[in-house]
């Protein structure tokens, strides 16, 4: 029987052959696609030994796991808070993630802002989008990211880094690819808007089902959970 090692060094050639293959397929280079490790359902120890096989980006969605799992979890580690950020939990996670890919309202980010310069830090954020107007999803409304922008780009203790959305699960991954597509579009409006003062090179797009597809729309953060522990407890 395959112990635990074994598996994850399995799954996780596999998912950066798939990452490389959908690089190949859109002309880009695989260094270019950060592999970010969704651990919310995975054991601590399993956790641990993902980081010996050098998988050193993790995400979890609930704050609270997040600081659980920091405090548990060691090694060069990159942290990324990809769920919602309660507001009362701002002050805790700015010190540990390095990542922020969910502020989805004016509101938060200005309290994300104000919280980071009372700390003398300036995280690196995505704005979420809800490109697909699934009401279940959240994620600003494109149009209210339009009217905003000018009112986000001001904060000066945030460094926008560009974009992030939730697909509609699907049972064929091409359904899905309008939606990576659009976000795309979405940041080069951005970058327009912002007449080049933000770059916005980040597009945190994809998941277990549909991360190739992903990749070979711009994608260059895939958030990857259950292929990476398929066939673990």
């Amino acid at each position: 029987m395959q112990n635990t090692a074994d598996i994850l060094r399995r799954n996780l050639a596999t998912v950066r052959e798939q990452i490389q293959a959908a690089c190949d397929r859109a002309g880009r280079r695989e260094e270019d696609v950060r592999l970010v490790a969704v651990t919310k359902s995975a054991r601590i120890e399993t956790i641990r030994d993902l980081v010996s096989l050098s998988q050193v980006d993790l995400a979890e969605n609930r704050p609270q796991q997040l600081l659980d799992r920091y405090a548990q979890v060691e090694g060069s580690i990159t942290w990324h808070q990809i769920g919602t950020l309660q507001r009362n939990k701002i002050r805790k996670i700015l010190p540990l993630a390095q990542w922020i890919h969910s502020l989805d309202s004016l509101k938060l980010l200005a309290d994300v802002d104000r919280i980071a310069g009372e700390l003398q830090l300036r995280p690196r954020v995505l704005l979420q989008v809800n490109v697909s107007g699934e009401e279940s999803k959240q994620g600003f409304d494109p149009d209210v990211l339009w009217a905003q922008w000018d009112d986000m780009a001001s904060f000066s203790h945030l460094d926008i880094q560009g974009l992030m959305t939730m697909a509609p699960y699907v049972d064929d991954a091409e359904g899905v690819r309008p939606v990576f597509r659009a976000l795309r579009t979405y940041r080069d409006r951005l970058v327009e808007l912002s007449e080049g003062r933000f770059a916005l090179a980040e597009l945190s797009m994809g998941m277990s089902g549909d991360f190739e597809v992903a990749v070979e729309e711009g994608a260059t953060m895939v958030r990857i959970g259950s292929a990476l522990f398929e066939g673990l407890d």
